[in-house]
């Protein structure tokens, strides 16, 4: 979806925080701009964040960014979101790797088990909290995640790293690039893991470890000065371990089944840039994504194909104009299961798209101005619009000032439209005295319109001093027509045994307001000591169902805690040491589920620690722990598809890593 850029890559592993404000991101323009004059709430984790974090895959660098909720149901799935609604299936934000959109049709989310990348090579990951959708489409609506990574030129020589430890069990990054020609560069890559599963509520080890096994490569061509062409692709395959409990109408109502789950999938993407002056390029990027996901409840297969187009150009000394267009077709194969299934099995469906947006500079270097609309027209609600109108104004070279006001909207999945969930059973004598048990069943509608939400946010970014940096987010959204279950009359059923069957279809029936705030700190220590960070966000969800509060809104407000809290010290105790250390506060969960049923996710704290040694300039020696403050304990629970949530485990692992030149 997204067109990386071709400039020159810059080396962010040695950058002051004012370094770090002029570099260039595109999330909100589509074109690159200074970080600090980005009239949007973002913030960037750079290749040295990833490297000293000590973090193993996207999720957990994701912890690192403020006002992002991440937690974890098992030792191999995750619930990522921004701003509300998180989940196993969440469904309001967009990810990007390298511009090619990650999420899948079937949920409109991400199986974030599968994104993976070999993070030594990645430059940088951008984060926008709040709506993107003028420019990025529908279900960019609370936040958007880019993960782009390095040129394979800056990526010549070889890379080893090999480690293991108690949760960790294993791992191996293999990594070699260099020159075909004078004009070409390469990079391929292959990685590996083996995961050790957690433990449920009673301290047992839980059936939910996992492998994955990954290959890659890159190819960059210089096209004369003003151009350039890059083929990528990954091929993955893996498998994971994970419990179901499963609907039963005899006392104890349900039962847990054990499986693997096998995953595999790869991509193909091809990016071309042609500047056609100092004002004005094309960029053009195709991509074919396959995916393959196969285990107890879910078979499906899908093939997506995506094709992106934009132009950009200067339309006066004061103007700037970018526009594009995209069309992306996407195929699916599903077999059903009793508990899980979809109607048609088999299904395709189109999304046609294109963009304009004008930036206007009302007062040179002082006031912009930023108006724009996305369109698209897809086969489940047509045509659908999303405006937006963003201020920049910059008083002084070290403070900004902005705002935005912004239409958004999500457009129904696949599994919204088709599926039907057998969810859980309620015991006897739940629905009134006497009553039989009653099934639970979850099912789509074809009659979903698309949530839609108007977004009000204004930030400040200042520099007081050298090397001190703050920013401060504030949010407000209006939501209509969130997609939740309409609560049925239930049908009573003889076979096999006397039962009722409460059907809970989907239908836009909630809405809502979502306000909050984010602040951040950063400090860098004088003569290259270290670095100090802080973050702080506050969430306030208030969802209703035709004026009247249920069951169903409350569970859907329980997703996201209230508040969040980190600290991130990164100290260089000597040239050759370094000493890391994140420590998170994370607000408790309450109870959820149609039933309200679920235990409440207790308020927890947790603390990540890193020491690393480079004795040589080619070779480092690290030694990292995980959760070893409040584990182990529960991050999540699911409610859509009845998972069986595990406790996170205090963990530690070493490695070595090993750096050569051709």
């Amino acid at each position: 979806m997204a067109i990386r850029s071709g400039a020159d890559e810059i080396d962010l592993t040695a950058l002051s925080i004012e370094d770090l404000m002029d570099i260039e991101v595109g999330l909100t323009s589509r074109t690159e701009e200074r970080l600090f004059d980005t009239p949007a709430a973002v913030y960037v984790l750079t290749r040295e964040d990833l490297i000293r974090s000590g973090v193993t895959s996207i999720p957990e660098a994701l912890r690192l960014v403020p006002g992002m909720e991440v937690a974890r149901l098992d030792a191999n799935k995750w619930a990522i979101s921004a701003r509300g609604f998180n989940g196993r299936f969440a469904q309001h934000l967009l990810v990007l790797i390298d511009g090619r959109a990650v999420y899948t049709s079937f949920f409109s989310g991400v199986v974030w088990e599968v994104q993976d990348v070999l993070l030594e090579e990645v430059e940088r990951i951008e984060v926008i909290r709040g709506p993107g959708g003028t420019l990025w489409g529908a279900n960019a609506v609370n936040g958007i995640i880019d993960i782009v990574t390095r040129k394979a030129s800056e990526s010549r020589g070889g890379l080893v790293k090999i480690g293991g430890g108690t949760e960790e069990r294993g791992f191996v990054r293999l990594r070699y690039g260099g020159m075909l020609d004078g004009d070409t560069d390469f990079r391929v890559y292959a990685k590996g893991f083996a995961h050790d599963s957690f433990v449920d509520a009673d301290g047992d080890p839980a059936a939910d470890d996992w492998a994955m096994g990954r290959v890659g490569f890159r190819v960059d061509r210089q096209l004369g000065e003003d151009g350039d062409l890059t083929w990528q692709g990954d091929f993955y395959r893996g498998d994971r371990g994970q419990q179901y409990r499963l609907p039963t109408l005899i006392p104890p109502y349900a039962k847990t089944i054990e499986g693997d789950s096998r995953l595999a999938g790869g991509n193909l993407l091809g990016r071309w840039r042609q500047d056609l002056s100092a004002t004005s390029d094309l960029r053009m990027q195709v991509y074919y994504d396959h995916t393959e996901w196969a285990d107890t409840l879910i078979n499906e297969t899908r093939d997506t194909w995506d094709l992106d187009f934009q132009h950009r150009f200067s339309s006066g000394s004061r103007q700037e104009m970018i526009w594009g267009m995209g069309y992306r077709f996407t195929r699916d194969r599903f077999r059903n299961s009793p508990a899980f299934s979809l109607e048609p099995e088999r299904a395709g469906v189109s999304l046609y798209s294109a963009f304009l947006q004008e930036r206007i500079r009302l007062w040179p270097e002082r006031l912009q101005l930023f108006v724009g609309s996305k369109f698209e027209h897809n086969d489940y609600t047509g045509f659908e619009y999303q405006p937006s109108a963003r201020l920049l104004w910059t008083p002084h070279p070290r403070q900004v000032f902005w705002a935005a006001a912004t239409r958004s909207v999500r457009t129904p999945s696949r599994s919204e439209n088709d599926v039907r969930v057998l969810n859980r059973t309620l015991p006897a004598g739940s629905l009134f005295t006497d009553s039989p048990p009653t099934l639970v069943i979850l099912a789509g509608d074809r009659g979903l319109e698309a949530e839609r939400v108007l977004s009000f946010e204004a930030g400040y970014r200042i520099q007081p001093r050298e090397g001190l940096f703050l920013d401060l987010a504030g949010h407000y959204s209006d939501y209509a027509g969130l997609r939740a279950g309409r609560v049925t009359l239930p049908a009573f059923v003889e076979e096999p045994v006397p039962h009722l069957v409460e059907l809970f279809p989907a239908t836009n029936i909630v809405q809502g307001e979502i306000c909050g705030l984010e602040l951040t700190i950063d400090w860098q220590m004088p003569r290259e000591k270290g670095r100090l960070r802080a973050g702080y966000s506050h969430l306030q969800i208030e969802l209703r169902t035709d004026t009247q509060r249920g069951p169903l809104d409350v569970a859907d407000e329980g997703g996201s805690p209230a508040h969040q809290l980190f600290f991130w010290s990164s100290l260089n105790l000597r040239r050759d040491l370094q000493l890391d250390g994140v420590f998170r506060y994370v607000d408790r969960l309450p109870s959820r589920g149609i039933d309200l049923s679920t235990r409440e996710i207790g308020r927890y704290v947790d603390l990540d620690l890193r020491f690393a040694w480079r004795p040589i300039d080619f070779l480092e020696l690290s030694l990292v722990g995980q959760n070893l403050i409040d584990a182990p304990h529960p991050e999540f629970n699911n409610i859509l598809v009845d998972f069986v949530s595990t406790e996170a485990q205090p963990g530690i692992y070493g490695a070595i890593t090993w750096e050569f030149q051709r």
